[in-house]
């Protein structure tokens, strides 16, 4: 990074490209609504997000691994928490681990690489999100000349409401599925 900044109007061109992420941030009304605040809110943070050692599928000059945001719950409420996250596969929908941190390459909870800790109960395990930063990762990798992005936990703000975005296809995924 070279340098943060509140307006970019000044670094825009008319050869230039845009698009926007989904981010985990859209259910989480949807999980307090259901009595399941997620912690970082409870506690007024940002949510903490790692790095992991999970390869993603490299795309040209795009390539990396996957930063995950991490939210605590009871081992009983994590069906329905991944049940309400799932039906919003357009920002990152159900879990993609639960409970074991170590085997995505994560060693310590109480140090994320981007956010703030937050409490781990007795009873309760570490669920983990796709997270809208892993893009940066591959932008980094990219090395290209100019990249504008977010800051991790300030998301884009705009018209569409969160229960729009429910079930929405993610782009390409019908190609992933087998026997299509």
């Amino acid at each position: 990074m070279v340098e943060e900044r509140q307006d970019v109007v000044d670094l825009c061109g008319n050869d230039m490209h845009g698009f926007l992420l989904g981010c985990s941030f859209t259910w989480e009304d949807l999980l307090a609504e259901a009595e399941l605040t997620p912690r970082h809110v409870q506690e007024r943070r940002n949510v903490p997000m790692f790095n992991t050692s999970i390869t993603l599928r490299s795309a040209g000059p795009f390539k990396g691994h996957m930063v995950v945001s991490m939210r605590p719950y009871r081992e009983e409420d994590v069906p329905k928490v991944a049940t309400i996250t799932g039906e919003y596969p357009a920002a990152h929908g159900p879990p993609v681990q639960i409970g074991h941190p170590s085997r995505i390459g994560i060693e310590d909870l109480a140090v994320p690489d981007y956010g703030d800790p937050v409490s781990l109960r007795d009873g309760e395990v570490p669920v983990f999100w796709a997270c809208g930063v892993t893009p940066q990762n591959a932008l980094k990798n990219a090395r290209l000349p100019l990249v504008i992005t977010h800051a991790p936990g300030r998301m884009f703000v705009c018209d569409v409401r969160n229960h729009e975005l429910k079930d929405w296809p993610v782009p390409g995924e019908w190609s992933a599925r087998p026997g299509e």
